[in-house]
């Protein structure tokens, strides 16, 4: 199995967060520039950013949270030469649950749908890391 199958994902996935930065770092600046909040108001990191910036910042922040456990399981894969058709398809599961989540997240918000994608996301990568976990117990890679 090539490396790049399970790196696309991957890269998907670190487009989807650097894009949330991105789009966060303008909401923001935006609320700066209309006088909408201050400097001294946010400085310390409190939480008075517009509602709508907030929500996009909170989607971005989420992507620095179960990602990491996915991009170490990747890491770890390609290192240990397991990779298979099951993890690519495990991978391109979870970043395609991310994707539906972070569209909630910034659209409609609506907690529920979010909630099925985000368990959706994490069961997938659960799935890969039980998988890689018995793989390499079982032969003693």
């Amino acid at each position: 199995m090539p490396v790049s199958s399970l790196l696309l994902p991957v890269f998907v996935q670190v487009a989807l967060t650097f894009a949330l930065m991105l789009w966060m770092g303008a909401q923001r600046r935006r609320a700066l520039n209309s006088g909408a909040v201050k400097p001294h108001e946010i400085a310390l990191r409190q939480p008075n950013w517009p509602p709508r910036a907030m929500q996009i910042a909170n989607c971005f922040h989420n992507q620095l949270e179960l990602p990491m456990l996915f991009y170490a399981l990747v890491a770890f894969i390609l290192i240990t030469s397991t990779n298979s058709i099951v993890f690519v398809m495990l991978a391109w599961l979870f970043v395609g649950a991310r994707l539906v989540h972070a569209y909630i997240h910034t659209g409609s918000n609506a907690v529920l749908p979010r909630s099925v994608a985000m368990a959706a996301g994490a069961i997938a990568l659960i799935a890969m890391w039980v998988i890689f976990a018995v793989r390499i117990l079982a032969t003693g890679a």
